[in-house]
């Protein structure tokens, strides 16, 4: 039985033909369906029908599909909708301008009835992580103060669940997950941070990759080198966990929303997704950014071997040609040499992990 049977899915198409298809097979594996002819529409049911997600048309007589996304993304009560925008227009400048205006995830009309179903089902699931985080959050705020490190054991257990997702894509990219709570927390701590802070970014940065959720496994686990239509799917995972976390009172949860939008930002402002630049980039985003890198090339992926410690300091403090110092906050760098055997003793404990390679 399809997990996810009880969602309530709009369908939003001034085609009838269209969307009495659509609504067929979502039918099929037993969601309740809701449609409107036109955006305008949607935009008004919305709010009222709370539909767990929103297949989008582009093209409507009265208020397109681009309109339409960016009133829903805009109001509070239905930002956190998954919209997966069913268009004809296959160019590069349609699908930013949905991205722009908040579209999840795009399929191109004719579309294959078997992948429409699989994508719903992968939208679904990221709504369910965010209620559940949500879910989560307003827990935490209910409880007293006296309790207060019980939450915090709960809520590790609760990201380490979560993030059981990406273990089950690429046990490589779990272990990652699990040892980047304890390099932030070491470089944050040499980096003279103080108490609150360090136990925050301990909490916070194992979050920083949950927008991979929404990368097919055939782009995440390709053992060669990406197309730029493939990298463009990659470079949307930041922004993709950021809406997963976002909109939380929780002090830990707003920086991981921080981590996962900026850890793909560097200093000198080539990063993405918005190009941010020095210390526009929040220094949670900058502790993120060289640790995940450390680890990453220090951990065996199904693109690469792994790199030995020293190998890797080398790289980031000197450079290789892709990665460049100035890519780092000066000061995050130079507490990262003064902390970098210490990063490599918690890279050796946590080995187990991992399979070893050569450098």
């Amino acid at each position: 039985m399809n997990e996810n049977s009880n969602a309530r899915i709009l369908i939003v198409d001034d085609d009838d033909r269209q969307r009495k298809f659509s609504a067929t097979l979502c039918h099929r594996l037993g969601y309740d369906v809701l449609t409107a002819n036109d955006g305008s529409v949607a935009v008004k049911s919305a709010p009222i029908d709370m539909p767990d997600l929103i297949l989008m048309d582009v093209m409507m007589p009265i208020m397109n599909g681009f309109e339409a996304t960016e009133r829903l993304k805009s109001d509070e009560r239905t930002r956190h909708i998954p919209i997966i925008m069913l268009t004809s227009l296959d160019n590069r400048d349609d699908r930013l301008e949905g991205i722009k205006r908040g579209v999840d995830d795009y399929l191109i009309k004719p579309f294959d009835s078997e992948e429409l179903l699989l994508r719903i089902g992968n939208a679904l699931k990221i709504k369910k992580y965010h209620d559940l985080l949500k879910d989560q959050n307003e827990v935490l705020e209910s409880m007293v103060a006296k309790r207060t490190k019980e939450l915090k054991l709960s809520y590790v257990d609760t990201v380490l669940r979560l993030n059981l997702a990406a273990e089950y894509k690429d046990n490589e990219t779990g272990a990652h997950i699990k040892r980047i709570s304890f390099l932030s927390r070491e470089l944050a701590e040499t980096l003279g941070m103080d108490k609150n802070y360090v136990e925050t970014i301990y909490y916070a940065s194992p979050m920083h990759d949950i927008g991979k959720v929404a990368v097919p496994d055939s782009i995440l686990l390709k053992p060669g080198a990406l197309t730029a239509e493939e990298f463009e799917v990659i470079k949307t995972h930041p922004r993709v966990g950021a809406d997963i976390l976002k909109g939380s009172n929780s002090a830990i949860l707003k920086v991981a929303e921080e981590v996962a939008l900026t850890h793909h930002e560097t200093w000198s402002g080539t990063g993405y997704p918005q190009g941010l630049k020095g210390e526009e980039i929040p220094l949670s985003g900058r502790i993120v950014n060289i640790v995940d890198q450390y680890d990453a090339m220090r951990s065996m992926r199904p693109y690469k071997t792994v790199l030995h410690h020293t190998t890797v300091v080398k790289i980031l403090t000197e450079g290789d040609g892709r990665t460049s110092p100035n890519d780092f906050d000066p000061e995050v760098l130079e507490a990262f040499k003064r902390c970098e055997s210490r990063l490599n003793d918690i890279y050796g404990s946590e080995r187990h992990y991992i399979r070893e390679g050569q450098s």
